[in-house]
């Protein structure tokens, strides 16, 4: 599905993830980030879907063009995602399991 940048920012928006996370995650330079979010910069077909794939796993939902035009919603509502957001890492680091 092609991804809009205005769409984009409104996705990490609502996922509440800074800017820097959302593009390490879809491999991308922060400032194109930046850059596509505000329309100076169009990125490539692969990087659009590589920005989409991270922005769902944060629970973005991206909604086709339709009458009303393109959009963007979450997944969970909004207190389910901040009880994700505040159990990620809870268990500490990943580590080996030595069970033999």
């Amino acid at each position: 599905m092609p991804i809009t940048g205005p769409q984009a920012r409104a996705a990490r928006a609502l996922v509440e993830w800074p800017r820097d996370h959302v593009a390490r995650l879809a491999g991308l330079v922060p400032g194109a980030l930046a850059d596509f979010e505000y329309s100076r910069l169009d990125l490539d077909p692969e990087a659009k879907q590589r920005l989409v794939s991270a922005l769902e796993s944060g629970g973005a939902v991206f909604i086709e063009e339709d009458e009303a035009g393109v959009g963007v919603r979450l997944k969970f509502r909004r207190g389910d995602a901040r009880s994700i957001n505040r159990l990620e890492n809870e268990g500490g680091p990943v580590g080996d399991d030595d069970v033999a």
